[in-house]
């Protein structure tokens, strides 16, 4: 004792490190206590621990170990300080405490992982975690997963990273050990309940039977949103919210709290990206330009398989895109353009954002497509361009789409018109500014009124989505010239759209969903498909929200003042109506005259043409008197005007008359409605008068009233376009100067710069001074709102007119553009200064807009690319100057500037300096030139012009930031931030490139209003530049924190830190500290333009355009890659940014272990560039006798970079059990590197070659076996071999094919068949002739006989060269000198003669007399007509696709791999078995092919087959029926409508229900389709009631009848069935919408519907149809109607028998009675509600049934915890929504101590009670266990201090020992350890093994117990799956006669061994003994029911037997209802006497 009393005496924390264990473990003892007692989670005391922590949890002796976790789980979870242990001591706890073998100690570490994510930790715990899968103990990795799965399902997929975990998963499915892979399905369903299908493409290769079974556990996920249940500390809010919710019962807390709950996951996020580039056929370049389209076809084809990879490598994929396009545009074939156009839909749905750069090259070939009529071309072009136009934006195209709008052809017009609809909707009002709808309105007007009524329907559907989209405010402006009828179209348009928003902005999120094109073709019809509605369920909560905001945001503001512009209130209202602009038709004189003596004085008419001026001068006073008088609505304007332009009209003489006048036309248009038309009537006097002295003024103020009417850009161009058209200077001057005056006015929005441009041009080449003086002034007033790109056209002017200009805009520089005083009211209706800051906004981008731009696409010819890319560097800058000088003769170009992009890319790079400096300046210049579209190549070009900011000459990085700044200043900042390309740049450790990329960051960062998410990516780099060796760069870094903290957010910063060296992470956050203090606010919205003047202040109205499209607006939709931008709050960013930096951290995790890793290494392109080396002879040719030394040099230095290490070194081994080695591995890692196999193909093939000449059998085998699996692999990948793999593989197979063992030949020969599904038989054929030539005879005969199978197979096409010299060929081996080889050659000839006929003889040409006798001899023995052409005689590429889906429907049974391949060489082998007997099958062509598979099952396993009664016996059983299946009256089958049958509904109703279970599938259907239409009207629905268990019984015989009839039946439509099943589910689901009906379906009813539903969602047979998912789906829809509409008693009543029967069958599937518990926790969760509708009573009773059948030992013994969970849950949630009271709903139970149910009652209630002051325990499913451990310590402690005291003691040893174990059994978690501790371990053992003694004599006799009592019921049960429900409805026949349904039973039996089932009658117990024993007092089957209803239907239908008997194959249950009454009885049972008789002789 004296060692104890020193360490009793050290401090705690000494005491914890102590070496003595108990020192140890005391230490943690008392650590627990003071943890748990120290209040303040800052105090200093925490800090003394944080070494010691990791060593709690990793202590050696197990005892000490557990106290230990116990005292860190309360370090972490009380102390501030415990977060920097996180990454040592979950370390420790994965490593040490997870391969304890005691669950405690697991569950204690699992604890303290969950409890460090709660303390924010969860990165760092979660990759020990990921770090411990790699572990190589099971264990560890089994409590890693586990750990992972309760984390994500407590704290949700927001901080839960998951991208990392699916990355592991298709590894952890691959184990060895089954509890790995256990454990990683359940994560795997865990991971589906937060991100549903997104999680389907990353697993879709695992293996399939996984699959399957995840898809099943898929199916039973609730649909209900998975809510986070522990909340992180810094989410308290949320967790009050959370339990405020929980105790309101979730009434309707549910929805407000739904956006937080689910972070959308994108499944394009989670998959691998795939390289393919390197994956393209090697001769691909050249075949797609072959002249024959079959070449050009394989090519692309090629193609389409790789870009089926949902997810594609970033990589150049210019050539290939290139290539693609040209075959779009040029190729003649229509089919390879739709194949292109697929190829290029999957390019873009792969790549995404990456696919941008190359949308602007594609997208106008496919419009220009457009013009094909072909519905798979326009289909497939449709597809195409959706999916490119999801990788880049509208703006980016919309020049291209405006390109074509005008064409000619209709359906070009029509197609663009509709891409624009379907773009619309992808659209929200930020991303669709008014620059942008402007010209797209303006060309889809056109379309409008175009005569195609194709165009038009576009037309109108295109607007209408914009109006839908963008709102009428920003769309009516661009539609006042539309007539009313095409306005309310385009209306109704919009109407329509809505579901498609509705949906698709849910969606436009989701516009990156799986594969773009299945998401959007529906989005053509407006439906969307289940893909889409799939997604929109993925996808909830936030994303749709953003939109419908912004959609409903700005709209509001307008419409209200629209609205009052309408009604006419006040005087701006009276302007409202013309912003719809008045469109008026031309009216005749005559008319406009009537119209005009209406409203003026008659004198006022006549006097207006009078000679006498005076007069005409009084009349026209009369005439403006009368104007001024006139209400607006009553003014015939034109006529007026028309009156006006009367002779003398606009030549009026006196000057008084003609300024009377002009002031009238202005009064008129300021007072009426004055439209267009009128306008025209009058301009060309206006501006006929402009220039007159004394009129002018007047003309002006004219003109500028109807400006005010009309709008000024239209006005504005008429009058210009008039002035110029006539010769009068002084009109053209003043025209240009009202003008200039106009444009102050108005402002400058709308108006067309380019017309005005080349008038201005003519005015300014004009030879009066006065017009040009106009010109400049008016450009001057143009510089104002334009900017200085306004110079740009005018450069090629004279430099004195040139220097005028700049004079003028010299004078403009200071000046800001005035505010617009007119037109404000008609653009707002009276929405005031809202409206004009819009108008404003655009100006900037329209002047843009629409420079006029040149393509000087042409002009980049591939010579001049060649120049740029040249090694001479004089002739490179050649080039550069050339591209130079085409850029300045273009001053505006278009975005399409072909492959400059590129060559300009490689100079930036140019060794030459001077060059590169060359090249930025043209960049530069290609900034201005192409405005806001250079943003498209901002990826390509943009990028790259950053790297060149790393270069160490200043100049050259002063340049660089120039171009920049210029490509900045055009693209705004988004596309720059976008993605990951910058932050790759700030990785580089280049210390110029860094210190110039910061600052140019922290120059452009302050002036933005929103960043994309990405800029997150930056910040590891930028930390890593705050300690960068360089000062500069750390002084730049410093510069640039404030600005991206203003942007993320310091959380946000501050979280990045995590990944950081601990002393690294402080100097980090002190200077975020610093920053944090510095950080400037964002900048607000007005301070638009403030970021990028241009030239003064002047132009600042040209920035507000891009700056805020680009940077606010975008943001919000378009930033895609994070959807979770969309989201308040910062939380969802920042796990996305935690997901972006966890994967780059990946990587080095795995260094450490050899051989883990992949074998084969992906090197892009690597084989290719083999290839092409041997192409160029610069290795050896694979082409030898035996291999040399320097073969397997050069293979072993080809193979070094591709092939692992370890791998190489076994395959080159000289010893062959190495290669056995590497063979082995090579075939375990086949599946799982599917890429990196095919990547190294060449070389394994050649390696497999050098195999082929060693002499070891045992390699040769294992060579062949890894073969045949690989050949399986590519033809499942559908890869073609190679020229170069064909030509240095087949050769030397085919020497193994002349092998003298007959295993290795029939292998080999194998193999060659199975090569021909990878490489065309006709070049195999050459290779195989070859073969022939061989010394080796065995060699020759095998050869000749596998050209035979080849020549069969595919027909004469194979024969190569041709036909006639391979058969030639082959006729000279008849004269062979060996047998085997004549025999093989006569054969091969035969087989030819029999698929081709008499010409052979042509074709074999002379043969010598002997030979041609032996062959006529053989034809003749053959004796067979020629067969019509073979089975597969098909082209040889399409074929394979051919026979897969012929043979899939044949082939359900088989296993899941490639049918085709195994069913081609089965057919071989046994053709060539049975060749080698002699005997010619050949008949087999002839027989329809679903026979033809029966000769391989009969070969191969002989017997079995036919003792199973093949299909051919249920044809005859249907025989047997035939006369009860068609009754007479079949004419008569469509009944009656129940319309005309009042007077007897009910027989109606009972002759349509009857129907329902016909066996003939219309019937049925129209059966359903009657009794849907009569549940779907509500008036007529009530005839149903009374027939509703009636119904549901025919329904659920129907659906048996499918399961064991029709879907079995091979000749029947699957298409039908889904067809019938979906009507049967449409019925149901009406019907139990209805409440009052669905409450009448009774508990046996219920039993049996939800058997066969939950029967039909397991069969897997549905899951492989079409339609099979949707049927499911429907039916897990239906399935939740069911549970909540009917009657909550009966259902629960139903569920309980059924889980019941289910646990007893054992034929029954586990998944089956999960389902049932499934339902059960879907009605518990439904009790608080329901509670008081239930009785009670009966629940109980079926609950005491229960558990008497199954008492708790009995349970526990199930392979599931499920059933024992689900019952004490429900019991649970009984007790607590009762209380005491349950205790009387005991009344129906008569003996109660049968079962446990009143003891279990009892106790739960006694633990509640003992509860009430602790807080109820959420978890219901482990409630039971919580709250009996909880019972109070100390009472537990002195019965447990007493029961030890018993077992010290000698004569109550036993005693004690019994009591202990019913203690521990009591309570299962109980802890003896304390009073273990203490004692010797000889007392422990002794314990130990009592209980285990006890345990074992209890469970014997348990068993026997169990089984004697439960033994009938399982005979009963053990009969097949089909026959659930035997034991209770027999057992319900109580006391009824017995006879009648023990020969239904039999017949049953029958049918089911007829094809149904194959079990022998002995195996099932006799039914007596089954019936004396009632064994379940069960619930009333449907069976008695049926007694009652059966009689009724007899009535209707006398043919009801039909109606049995059709059903009686399945339940018995379905059968008892032919007893309709007990007098029936007799009869029936003769008659079914009869029937088994007739069914037996048939038989024998």
């Amino acid at each position: 004792m004296g060692d104890d009393s020193e360490w009793m005496k050290l401090p705690i924390d000494q005491k914890c490190e102590h070496k003595l264990w108990k020192a140890r473990l005391n230490g943690y003892e008392e650590a627990l206590k003071l943890f748990q007692k120290i209040d303040d989670e800052k105090s200093p005391e925490w800090s003394k621990y944080l070494g010691l922590i990791k060593k709690f949890v990793t202590d050696s002796n197990a005892v000490a170990q557990l106290k230990g976790l116990e005292a860190a789980l309360a370090y972490v979870e009380n102390a501030h300080v415990a977060g920097k242990t996180t990454g040592e001591v979950a370390s420790g706890v994965v490593n040490k405490v997870f391969n304890q073998p005691k669950a405690r100690a697991k569950e204690l570490g699992l604890d303290i992982c969950l409890m460090y994510i709660e303390i924010e930790k969860g990165e760092a715990v979660q990759e020990e975690l990921l770090k411990g899968l790699d572990n190589k103990n099971p264990k560890i990795i089994v409590a890693c997963i586990e750990t992972l799965r309760k984390a994500l399902s407590e704290f949700g997929s927001k901080i839960i990273s998951l991208k990392p975990i699916i990355k592991v998963l298709p590894k952890l499915f691959e184990s060895r050990e089954k509890a790995v892979r256990d454990e990683a399905k359940l994560l795997a369903v865990e991971i589906y309940r937060w991100i549903r299908d997104a999680l389907r493409p990353p697993l879709q290769n695992i293996n399939s039977v996984q699959l399957k079974e995840l898809e099943e556990e898929w199916v039973k996920v609730s649909s209900a949103a998975p809510k986070q249940t522990r909340f992180l500390r810094s989410q308290q809010e949320l967790k009050a919210k959370f339990e405020q919710q929980q105790a309101a019962g979730d009434a309707d807390g549910g929805d407000d709290d739904e956006e937080e709950a689910v972070p959308q996951v994108d499944a394009y996020e989670l998959l691998e990206a795939v390289e393919i580039l390197s994956k393209l056929p090697k001769d691909f370049y050249e075949k797609i330009e072959a002249k024959k389209w079959q070449e050009r076809k394989e090519a692309l084809e090629a193609v389409e398989l790789l870009v089926k990879n949902p997810k594609l490598e970033a990589g150049d994929y210019a050539d290939l895109v290139k290539v693609l396009k040209k075959v779009v545009g040029k190729d003649t074939n229509v089919m390879l353009v739709a194949l292109a156009a697929k190829c290029l839909a999957g390019l873009a749905a792969g790549l995404r954002k990456k696919f941008g750069q190359y949308a602007g090259h594609v997208v106008p070939t496919i419009l220009e497509k457009f013009k094909e009529k072909k519905p798979q071309v326009v289909q497939a072009l449709q597809e195409a361009i959706d999916a490119i136009f999801l990788t880049t934006t509208l703006q980016n195209i919309s020049e291209d789409v405006l390109a074509v709008m005008d064409n000619k052809n209709p359906t070009i017009k029509q197609q663009t018109s509709l891409f624009i609809a379907r773009s619309f909707r992808h659209c929200t009002p930020a991303t669709l500014p008014k620059s942008l709808l402007k010209p797209l309105c303006a060309a889809l007007l056109k379309h409008i009124n175009d005569s195609a009524p194709e165009v038009r329907d576009a037309g109108f559907e295109a607007l209408g989505t914009a109006l839908k989209v963008a709102g009428e405010k920003a769309v009516n402006p661009f539609l006042a010239d539309v007539d009313k009828l095409k306005l309310d179209r385009i209306k109704e348009c919009a109407e329509k759209v809505e579901l498609v928003y509705g949906k698709k902005t849910g969606g436009a999120a989701e516009k990156k969903e799986g594969k773009p094109t299945s998401g959007k073709t529906p989005a053509l019809s407006g439906t969307g498909g289940d893909k889409e509605t799939k997604d929109a369920a993925t996808k909830p909560g936030p994303l749709k929200k953003a939109p419908t905001v912004k959609s409903g945001g700005p709209p509001k503001k307008g419409k209200p003042a629209v609205a009052a512009g309408v009604g006419g209130a006040g005087p701006k209202g009276k302007k409202g109506p013309e912003t719809k602009e008045i469109f008026e038709s031309e009216l005749s004189i005559e008319a406009c005259e009537e119209k005009a003596a209406a409203v003026l004085p008659a004198s006022c008419i006549q006097q207006l043409d009078s000679g006498n001026w005076k007069e005409r001068l009084a009349c026209m006073e009369e005439f403006q008197k009368a104007v001024e008088l006139m209400e607006r609505s009553e003014m015939p304007c034109q006529a007026l005007v028309r009156m006006l332009a009367k002779k003398p009209g606009w030549k009026e003489t006196n000057f008084q008359v003609m300024q009377m006048k002009l002031h009238i036309v202005a009064l008129i248009a300021q007072k009426g409605n004055f439209s267009k038309t009128s306008a025209q009537v009058v301009l060309d006097g206006l501006v006929d008068k402009v220039g007159d002295v004394k009129c002018g003024s007047n003309a002006k103020e004219a003109m500028t009233a109807i400006a005010e009417a009309c709008q000024l850009p239209w006005t504005a161009e008429q009058l210009v376009a008039m002035a110029f058209s006539q010769k009068n200077p002084k009109n053209q001057s003043e025209t240009l100067n009202w003008l200039s005056n106009a444009i102050k006015e108005f402002g400058f929005s709308g108006l067309n710069v380019k017309a005005f441009i080349s008038n201005v041009k003519t005015a300014l080449a004009a030879t009066n001074p006065a017009v040009r003086t106009s010109a400049i002034t008016l450009l001057g007033v143009m510089y104002l709102y334009v900017g200085p790109p306004l110079r740009m056209f005018f450069e090629d002017e004279k430099p004195a007119l040139l220097s005028q200009i700049d004079a003028e805009f010299e004078k403009m520089q200071g000046q800001t553009a005035p505010a617009p005083t007119r037109g404000i009211s008609r653009h707002s209706g009276g929405g005031g200064d809202d409206g004009e800051e819009e108008e404003q906004e655009d100006i900037g981008n329209d002047v843009v807009d629409l420079l006029p731009r040149t393509d000087i696409g042409d002009k980049i010819t591939a010579e001049l690319v060649s120049k740029i890319g040249d090694k001479n560097w004089k002739i490179r800058k050649e080039g550069l100057d050339e591209v130079t000088s085409i850029i300045n003769d273009a001053k505006f170009i278009q975005p399409n500037i072909g492959e400059l992009p590129a060559a300009l890319k490689s100079r930036l790079n140019d060794s030459n300096k001077i060059l590169v400096q060359q090249t930025l300046s043209i960049l530069q210049q290609l900034a201005t030139a192409m405005g806001p579209n250079i943003k498209q190549h901002v990826k390509n070009l943009g990028i790259p012009v950053i790297t060149v900011l790393g270069d160490s000459k200043n100049n050259v990085r002063a340049a660089a930031l120039a171009t920049v700044n210029a490509w900045a200043e055009q693209t705004g900042m988004k596309e720059w931030l976008e993605g990951e390309d910058l932050s790759e740049e700030l990785k580089k450790e280049n210390p110029f490139l860094r210190q110039e990329l910061l600052g140019w960051l922290a120059e452009k960062l302050p002036a933005l209003r929103s960043v994309p998410s990405d800029l997150l990516l930056c910040v590891p780099h930028l930390y890593s530049c705050l300690e960068d060796r360089n000062g500069d760069v750390r002084k730049k870094a410093q510069d640039a924190l404030p600005f991206f903290m203003m942007h993320l957010g310091f959380e946000k910063m501050a979280k990045a830190t995590g990944k950081l060296k601990p002393t690294s992470k402080d100097q980090v956050l002190a200077m975020l500290e610093k920053a944090k203090a510095n950080m400037p606010a964002k900048p607000a919205p007005p301070a638009k333009a403030s970021s990028r003047v241009v030239g003064g202040a002047a132009p600042a109205k040209f920035q507000p355009a891009s700056a805020l499209a680009e940077d606010s607006g975008s943001n919000t939709m378009e930033s895609k890659p994070d959807p979770k931008k969309a989201k308040a709050g910062g939380a969802s960013s920042k796990a996305k940014g935690v997901q972006g930096k966890k994967v780059l951290s990946k990587p080095n995790l795995k260094e450490d272990d050899d051989k883990s890793g992949p074998i084969f290494i992906i090197v892009p392109n690597g084989k290719e560039q083999r290839m092409k080396d041997e192409k160029g002879l610069k290795v050896l040719k694979w082409n030898f006798t035996t291999p040399r030394d320097e073969y397997i040099e050069q293979l072993k230095t080809q193979m070094s970079s591709c092939v692992a290490k370890w791998l190489q070194d076994e395959m080159f081994h000289a010893d062959f059990q190495h290669h056995n080695k590497a063979l082995a591995v090579m075939i375990e890692h086949l599946e799982s590197e599917k890429d990196g196999v095919i990547s190294c193909l060449d070389l394994i093939l050649k390696w497999l070659t050098l195999r082929f000449f060693d002499t070891n059998t045992s390699v040769l085998m294992k060579a062949l076996e890894y073969l045949k699996l690989l050949f399986n692999l590519l033809s499942q990948e559908e890869y073609h071999l190679t020229e170069n793999e064909a030509s240095s593989f087949i050769p030397y197979l085919i020497l193994k094919v002349g092998e003298p063992k007959d295993v290795i030949r029939k292998d080999v020969r194998a193999i060659l068949n199975r090569m021909c599904l990878i490489y065309p038989a006709s070049k195999m054929f050459t290779f195989i002739m070859e073969g022939t030539k061989s010394k080796n005879s065995k060699q020759r005969a095998e050869c000749l006989e596998e050209l035979g199978c080849l020549v069969e197979s595919y027909g004469m096409n194979v024969c190569q060269p041709t036909p006639g010299k391979a058969l030639k060929e082959m006729a000279t081996h008849i004269g062979d000198r060996d047998n085997t080889v004549r025999n093989a050659a006569l054969n091969t000839i035969v087989t030819v003669y029999n698929v081709h006929g008499d010409q052979v003889f042509k074709l074999i040409g002379n043969l010598s007399e002997k030979d041609m006798s032996m062959l006529e001899e053989r034809i003749k023995r053959s004796a067979k007509r020629p067969s019509a052409a073979p089975v597969r005689q098909v082209e040889e590429k399409p074929q394979r696709t051919q026979n897969v889906s012929a043979n899939a429907s044949m082939l359900r049974k088989g296993p899941a791999e490639d049918m085709s391949s195994k069913l081609k060489i089965m057919y071989r082998t046994y053709r060539i078995q049975n060749r080698n007997m002699g005997s010619h099958s050949e008949t087999v062509h002839t027989v329809p092919r679903e026979f033809q598979l029966d000769l391989d099952e009969i070969e191969n396993d002989n017997g079995t087959v036919r003792c199973e009664m093949p299909a051919l016996v249920q044809h005859k059983l249907d025989d047997i029926f035939e006369p009860v299946l068609i009754p007479e009256p079949k004419i008569r089958a469509v009944s009656p409508h129940f319309d005309d049958m009042h007077s007897n509904t009910a027989s109606t109703i009972n002759f349509v229900i009857s129907q329902v279970a016909s066996g003939d599938i219309n019937t049925s259907i129209q059966a359903l389709a009657q009794i849907d239409e009569v549940l779907r009207q509500e008036d007529k629905a009530e005839a149903m009631s009374g027939h509703i268990d009636q119904f549901l019984i025919a329904t659920f015989m129907q659906l048996r009848l499918i399961y064991n009839t029709h879907m079995a039946d091979e000749k029947l439509d699957k298409d039908e069935i889904v067809k019938l099943y979906s009507c049967i589910i449409g019925s149901m689901i009406s019907l139990f919408q209805i409440e009052s009906l669905a409450r009448e379906a009774s508990t046996g009813v219920l039993k049996d519907l939800m058997h066969g539903l939950i029967t039909l969602m397991l069969d897997s047979r549905v899951e492989d149809l079409e339609e099979g998912e949707q049927v499911i789906r429907s039916v897990n829809l239906l399935v939740v109607k069911v549970l909540e509409k009917s009657d909550q008693t009966n259902i629960l009543s139903a569920l309980l028998v059924l889980l019941q029967d289910s646990l007893l069958a054992t034929a029954s599937s586990p998944k089956f009675s999960e389902l049932i518990m499934k339902c059960l926790w879907r009605m518990v969760r439904l009790l608080p509600e329901t509670i008081n509708s239930i009785n009670l009573d009966r629940i109980l009773l079926d609950i005491h049934v229960f558990m008497k059948v199954f008492p708790k030992e009995k349970l526990k013994q199930c392979k599931s915890e499920f059933p024992i969970r689900t019952l004490k849950t429900l019991l649970h949630t009984l007790c607590k929504l009762k209380g005491p009271k349950i205790l009387d709903h005991l009344t129906m139970i008569d003996n109660k101590n049968e079962s446990e149910l009143e003891a279990y009652l009892c106790r739960v209630m006694k633990h509640s009670m003992d509860q009430t002051g602790s807080k109820a325990d959420k978890d219901t499913e482990k409630g039971a266990s919580r709250i009996e451990e909880k019972a109070s310590k100390a009472k537990v402690n002195d019965i447990l201090a007493e029961i030890f005291k018993k077992i010290g003691s000698k004569e109550n040893t036993k005693e004690g020992l019994a009591e202990l174990y019913e203690y521990k059994k009591k309570y299962s978690d109980a802890d003896i350890e304390p009073f273990l501790k203490n004692s010797s371990q000889f007392f422990q053992s002794y314990v130990e093994r009592g209980l285990r003694l006890i345990e074992t004599e209890r469970e014997g006799k348990g068993r026997i117990a169990a089984s004697t009592g439960i033994s009938s019921q399982m005979e009963g049960t053990c009969v097949p799956a089909s026959t659930h429900t035997v034991t209770s409805s027999i057992g319900n026949t109580n006391g009824e006669e017995v006879g009648p349904s023990v020969y239904l039973e039999r017949l049953k039996i029958l049918r089911q061994r007829c094809g149904l089932d194959n079990a022998k009658q002995e195996d099932r117990p006799p039914l007596t003994s089954l019936l004396s024993k009632p064994a379940v007092p069960a619930v009333a089957s449907s069976t008695d029911m049926l007694h009652s209803k059966l009689s009724q239907l007899r009535e209707s239908r006398e043919q009801y037997q039909h109606l049995d008997l059709d059903s009686n194959q399945t339940h018995s249950s379905g059968i008892g209802n032919t007893l309709a009454s007990p007098s029936s009885a007799a009869a029936n049972i003769d008659d079914l006497k009869k029937r088994l008789e007739r069914i037996k002789s048939s038989r024998k």
